[in-house]
């Protein structure tokens, strides 16, 4: 496969998590913004979702003040913002375009008519609650469809795993760094951990990854930071958990590594962060902190993306 190809695909990937990602956000924040103001207490939610989507400096720049309206509309349709759901999105089609004949019909169709469908009906924006409701709504069932038809028709050869190989890295990334917001910046000092606004934030935070049902299911109790984070780092069960991407990632490193004869240093790397993962526990990481564990994590998973961009994609 040749190196543009690879690239495409993998970038590909990473756009359409990415929108459904900041999709899954801003929904959560709606839903934090929506209650009394005794639950919410004195946070800025907004602020708190460009910190999650590590925009909040570019944010600044053009706006002065991080409310709904200026912090969904630069998330979601600011062609200003390259990671906006819009420029995902169009970018998503762009690398489409280029690898058409790599792609299936499925998955072909689902970009593009998604772009088609941005373009008619979301090029001015969300006007209403309403509205916006249906646009993420129709980013997350976009993305849902894309990981589907990929997962269902297509070919397991070096196409599938670099696709693969950007999903779980963006992946790892978004949960990460949610969870990094919660710890270190979201919840005021004078809070008690376990109180109200402790609560709805760590429920938004799950809803966020899709996995407040999987907690029940797991933990059977109510909700505990400590839990919580293990669920999201430790438990490679749940598909969004730091765990269980990089397991992902390992096993597509190697799959390639097979079909061309050859590991690297992209290999080495992700089977290193795999087996701290794996030998971690959350007393440890309670014990090391929280935030410089999972800033640590960051820094390592941006690195594994260099190393790949330089093995196969340049």
């Amino acid at each position: 496969m040749l190196s543009r190809t690879a690239e495409n695909l993998y970038w590909l990937a990473r756009y359409v998590e990415r929108a459904e990602y900041l999709a899954r956000t801003i929904d959560a924040t709606l839903r934090v913004t929506a209650l009394p103001a005794a639950y919410i207490g004195k946070t800025n939610e907004w602020d708190s979702a460009l910190l999650t989507a590590g925009v909040a400096a570019s944010f600044y720049q053009q706006y002065e003040e991080a409310n709904e309206h200026n912090v969904v509309d630069y998330l979601s349709f600011s062609t200003n913002n390259p990671s906006s759901i819009r420029n995902c999105i169009e970018a998503a089609r762009l690398n489409s375009r280029s690898v058409r004949t790599a792609l299936t019909s499925e998955m072909w169709d689902t970009i593009n008519s998604a772009w088609i469908e941005l373009q008619a009906a979301w090029s001015k924006g969300a006007s209403t609650r309403e509205d916006l409701a249906k646009f993420l709504r129709f980013v997350q069932e976009t993305s849902l469809r894309f990981d589907g038809s990929a997962y269902r028709t297509m070919l397991r050869n070096d196409a599938y795993w670099f696709s693969r190989m950007g999903v779980h890295l963006e992946r790892a990334d978004n949960t990460a760094r949610i969870l990094d917001v919660k710890y270190h910046v979201l919840l005021p000092e004078e809070e008690h951990v376990g109180g109200p606004l402790d609560f709805y934030q760590w429920s938004s935070i799950l809803r966020s990854v899709s996995a407040l049902t999987a907690y029940h299911w797991v933990y059977r109790e109510t909700l505990k930071p400590w839990l919580i984070a293990d669920l999201l780092i430790l438990n490679d069960t749940l598909p969004r958990s730091l765990a269980s991407c990089y397991g992902n990632l390992v096993r597509n490193l190697d799959q390639i590594g097979v079909a061309y004869g050859r590991q690297g240093p992209a290999q080495r790397h992700a089977r290193g962060i795999r087996n701290r993962l794996e030998h971690s526990n959350m007393n440890d990481i309670f014990q090391h902190g929280v935030h410089e564990f999972i800033q640590e994590f960051i820094a390592d998973n941006s690195r594994l993306g260099e190393i790949i961009t330089k093995q196969y994609l340049i």
